[in-house]
């Protein structure tokens, strides 16, 4: 609560502006003018409120987006799996004018200005992941470097709610076409890769991932150290998989599958561009193989067992099983 008291000393006019706020000791502060003392009291007292009050907010003057992009991008990102994902995510995010903004301008209104400007351009489930990004850049900046920000702007904005998950599966006769087309690819490896995925449920990351080392024929397994939910674990590898494993020649760098992923990129589009296959991504063959595990009659510890999926309920979205084969199950 304020108050301003007139003072009159040796035939001087000041006046004496007083705060009293619980939790906080009392200030007070002597001006020569009524409405400076006014005018202080109502700044104090929304520092007070927003927490920034003491803070040095010089720091905020001089800091933009941009600068705080750049650090997580140096000292946070290198730490994380998905790191080449994220550094995309980030340069592309630099690209937008809400990065050149100081920090301790940037309101709820400049998010939300942001989120719909990328609901136009990309798909909701982006969007949610740039926010959740963002999100944890301004987390970062408060909890861990200190910046003296009065709240996280991000935590005010609805994030948008993702598209439906996708249900493609190969229908029938796509797996030859696809297949037939790999083979007439120049590279030797890209044809046993997509049976690979077919037959396992890895994720395109986890297959390009695999060493030499990883592979073992006699046990019929591929042990992957490294994978999204943090855990290592064992893959099973199916007859079809051991052949066309047997068929790759030995790479020379240690990699089970030495593909650049700009280069699979590529051969994944021409293949079924070749086939005519149209909307069928690369990570539909999780998808598929994770369907046909539960076709097969595996039980779902069995196959998050295989797939690594730790949230039996993200599992279930994974599978997508055709109402056809069910009711020729039901007889």
């Amino acid at each position: 609560m304020a108050s301003i008291r007139k003072r009159i000393n040796q035939g001087t006019v000041k006046f004496q502006a007083r705060i009293r706020v619980s939790n906080h000791p009392t200030m007070t502060k002597t001006f020569k003018l009524r409405s400076q003392a006014v005018q202080w009291t109502k700044e104090t007292e929304i520092q007070i409120e927003k927490g920034t009050l003491g803070l040095d907010l010089k720091e905020l003057d001089k800091t933009r987006l941009s600068d705080l992009l750049e650090r997580y991008l140096n000292e946070i990102t290198p730490r994380k799996r998905g790191r080449d994902v994220e550094k995309y995510r980030i340069q592309n995010l630099k690209s937008y004018s809400i990065t050149s903004k100081q920090i301790n301008k940037i309101k709820q209104l400049d998010i939300i200005e942001y989120k719909e400007i990328r609901l136009k351009e990309v798909s909701s489930g982006t969007v949610k992941k740039d926010l959740v990004l963002l999100g944890h850049i301004f987390e970062t900046a408060i909890k861990e470097w200190g910046y003296p920000l009065s709240y996280n702007p991000v935590r005010l904005v609805t994030k948008p709610k993702e598209n439906k998950s996708r249900d493609r599966r190969l229908e029938k006769g796509e797996e030859e076409l696809l297949l037939a087309s790999c083979r007439h690819c120049t590279n030797s490896y890209f044809e046993p890769m997509v049976i690979v995925a077919i037959e396992t449920a890895m994720r395109k990351g986890e297959i390009l991932g695999i060493e030499r080392d990883n592979l073992n024929l006699t046990k019929r397994t591929i042990y992957l150290p490294i994978t999204k939910n943090g855990e290592g674990r064992g893959v099973p590898l199916s007859t079809t998989a051991i052949a066309a494993l047997n068929r790759i020649p030995t790479p020379i760098s240690g990699k089970l599958f030495p593909i650049p992923k700009p280069t699979l990129r590529g051969l994944w589009s021409r293949a079924c561009r070749r086939a005519g296959i149209s909307n069928l991504h690369f990570h539909d063959l999780r998808h598929e193989a994770t369907s046909r595990f539960f076709e097969k009659g595996l039980n779902i510890m069995e196959v998050s067992t295989i797939t690594g999926h730790k949230d039996l309920k993200m599992l279930k979205r994974y599978t997508h099983l055709k109402a056809e084969d069910l009711a020729l199950k039901l007889g």
